[in-house]
C-alpha cells in the first residue's frame, strides 16, 4: 500500500512538470546549502481573477533521505544502531498576483516503505536524526510510516517594497527556520511581514500562534511540551524543547498552555562592508531573546576578503523559569530551596546569555573560518523553533551546544570545485568542533565533552538534480566508567530533484 501511495504521488508531481526550468536553463527555484528555497521564477502580475489562477505556477520536488546511525557502544538500554529512510516530495502552487494579492499552497508527503531501511516499530524511540522521515505518533498509534501535510497555505499581499503573509508559512530568521533538510519543513501559522523601504535595510517580523515540526502532520503550540493526555509527540517535542515548560507545569502554575511566538529582525548595510543584525524573539509571559550581531568585510584583494563577526544573545526570563526551571531537561521544574541544584546558579531562572565570535576568510572558491562560543553559567538557551543560536559559528551537524556553561571551538573549510571547473557542480565542506560541556550539569542523563568531524559532499548532477552525502563522526569522553555512551558515527545520503 505504501508503494502505491508513493507512485501515485510521484505521478501527480510529474504531471505538473511543465515549465521545469527558466529560459536560461535554471530551475524555477534553487536550494541553498541549508536547503532554504530560492525562487528564480515567480508568476507575473495579471488583471483578472481567472488569469490569477490559470497563470499561476507549480513547483515540484522529489526527494529521498537515507540515514545510518552507528553507536560506538550499542547498548540496548540507551543506544541502538538504526537506519531511517524517507521517500516523497512536495508540490507548491503560487497564483499570479492580482492587485498585489496572491496565494500559495504546498502539500508534502513522506514515506518509509522498506522495512529493511528503517527501524522496527518497537524501536522508534531510539531513532535520532532520521526521525523526521516519519511521524512517531502515526507509527505508534496507526502503524503508519507515511506523513502527509498541508504545511503551507497562505495569502500574500505585496505593495511596493513590502510583503505581508497570513496563514501557514515557512519563516527564516536567527532562531526560527524551516530547516527543510529532511522531508517536510518546519512551518508556522500566523502573520508575517517584510519591508525593504528603508535604504540598505531589511525589516522582518512575525506573530505566530502555532508550529508544525518536521515529523508532525498537525500544528501545535510553539513552546508547551506534552499534552493534557500525556502525549509528547502531539506538542512541542523538538530535540531542543524545554521539557520543564510542559502542559502540566503551566496548568499547575495557573498559566495558559497556548502561547504566541513574536519575532522581529533588522538587517542593515548602511556602512560600507558592514552588516548589523538585531533580532527579537519572545514567547510572552515565558521568555525573551534579544540578539545583536556585526559582520565587517575587509577586502584585501579582488578575490580575497577577511570577515570578523560577533554575535551576542541575551535571554530574559519573563516567568518561564519559575514554571520550568533553568535546564532544558525539565529536572528543575519542581526545584525548591534546599534541593540539589544540578549545578545551576539559579535553578528557577531562565536569565542567561551566549557570546560568540568568528573569523572568516574567502578566496575564490575557498572559504575557511574559525569560531568560538561560550554560554553563561546561568540557564540553558531555549530555542526549539529550528533556528540555531550558534548556527554559522560553532554548531556542527546535529549538535546542541547552547546549554549553560558550554564552550565550543570550531574550524571549517569549504571548497567549491566547480568554481574553476575542476569538478563541475561539486563542493565539499569539512568542519571540526570541540565541545566542552559542564560536567556538573545533569542534562538528560549527562553530557559528555566531545570532538566532532562533520563532512559534506554535494554534487549538482543537473541544474535541477542534487545529491548530497553527509557524515558526522563524534568522539566523546566516557561519562560512566567503562561505558562510552556518547560516541557515534552518522551517515546521510540525500537526493533532491526540483521541477
Amino acid at each position: 500500500m505504501s508503494i502505491l501511495k508513493i507512485a501515485t504521488f510521484a505521478i501527480l508531481l510529474s504531471s505538473f512538470s511543465f515549465g521545469a526550468t527558466t529560459t536560461d536553463n535554471k530551475p524555477k527555484r534553487d536550494l541553498k546549502n541549508n536547503m532554504v528555497e530560492v525562487y528564480n521564477t515567480l508568476p507575473a502580475s495579471v488583471e483578472t481573477l481567472e488569469e490569477a489562477l490559470t497563470q499561476g505556477m507549480f513547483y515540484g520536488r522529489l526527494r529521498m533521505n537515507t540515514f545510518s546511525w552507528d553507536w560506538k557502544n550499542d547498548n540496548t538500554e540507551t543506544n541502538k544502531d538504526h537506519y531511517a529512510f524517507g521517500l516523497g516530495g512536495s508540490l507548491l502552487y503560487k497564483s499570479a498576483p492580482i492587485s498585489g494579492f496572491s496565494t500559495t499552497a504546498g502539500i508534502y508527503y513522506s514515506d518509509s516503505p522498506f522495512s529493511a531501511l528503517r527501524a522496527d516499530n518497537a524501536d522508534i524511540a531510539y531513532v535520532k536524526a532520521g526521525k523526521d522521515t516519519f511521524s512517531r505518533n502515526n507509527v505508534q498509534n496507526n502503524d503508519d510510516w507515511s506523513m502527509f501535510s498541508l504545511a503551507q497555505a497562505y495569502l500574500q499581499y505585496n505593495y511596493k517594497k513590502n510583503s505581508f503573509k497570513a496563514g501557514r508559512q515557512a519563516f527564516e530568521s536567527l532562531l526560527i527556520g524551516s530547516n527543510d533538510t529532511k522531508m517536510i519543513p518546519n512551518t508556522f501559522e500566523g502573520v508575517s511581514a517584510e519591508s525593504r523601504m528603508v535604504p540598505h535595510t531589511i525589516i522582518k517580523g512575525a506573530y505566530f500562534y502555532a508550529q508544525k515540526l518536521r515529523d508532525h502532520t498537525a500544528f501545535h503550540d510553539v513552546i508547551t511540551y506534552d499534552t493534557a493526555s500525556g502525549n509528547t509527540m502531539e506538542n512541542q517535542d523538538d530535540s531542543a524543547a524545554h521539557k520543564g515548560l510542559s502542559y502540566a507545569n503551566f496548568q499547575a502554575a495557573g498559566e495558559d498552555t497556548e502561547h504566541k511566538l513574536i519575532t522581529a529582525d533588522i538587517k542593515n548595510k548602511s556602512l560600507p562592508d558592514v552588516q548589523f543584525d538585531l533580532n527579537y524573539c519572545a514567547v510572552p509571559d515565558v521568555l525573551t531573546l534579544v540578539t545583536g550581531e556585526a559582520n565587517y568585510i575587509i577586502q584585501i584583494a579582488k578575490d580575497l576578503s577577511i570577515t570578523p563577526s560577533i554575535r551576542y544573545i541575551r535571554q530574559i526570563d519573563n516567568g518561564g523559569g519559575a514554571i520550568g526551571g533553568a535546564s532544558l531537561d525539565g529536572s528543575l521544574a519542581h526545584w525548591q530551596s534546599g534541593d540539589v541544584t544540578n549545578g545551576y546558579s539559579d535553578p528557577k531562572s531562565l536569565d542567561s546569555s551566549i557570546a560568540m565570535g568568528r573569523l572568516l576568510i574567502k578566496k575564490g572558491p575557498f572559504i575557511t573560518q574559525v569560531a568560538y562560543s561560550q554560554v553563561a553559567d546561568e540557564a540553558d538557551i531555549v530555542a526549539p523553533w529550528r533556528g540555531f543560536p550558534t548556527g554559522g559559528y560553532t554548531r556542527a551537524m546535529g549538535q546542541y551546544n547552547w546549554m549553560a556553561n558550554t564552550k565550543t571551538t570550531s574550524a571549517e573549510i569549504f571548497y567549491d570545485f566547480s568554481k574553476y571547473v575542476i569538478i563541475p557542480g561539486f563542493s565539499a565542506l569539512v568542519r571540526y568542533a570541540e565541545q566542552n560541556f559542564d560536567e556538573n550539569k545533569q542534562l538528560a542523563g549527562g553530557q559528555a565533552d566531545s570532538n566532532i568531524w562533520h563532512l559534506d559532499f554535494r554534487q549538482h548532477v543537473t541544474p535541477a538534480l542534487t545529491a548530497k552525502v553527509r557524515m558526522g563522526l563524534v568522539d566523546a569522553q566516557k561519562r560512566e566508567s567503562g561505558k562510552d555512551l556518547d560516541s557515534y558515527n552518522e551517515y546521510r545520503f540525500e537526493v533532491n530533484y526540483l521541477f
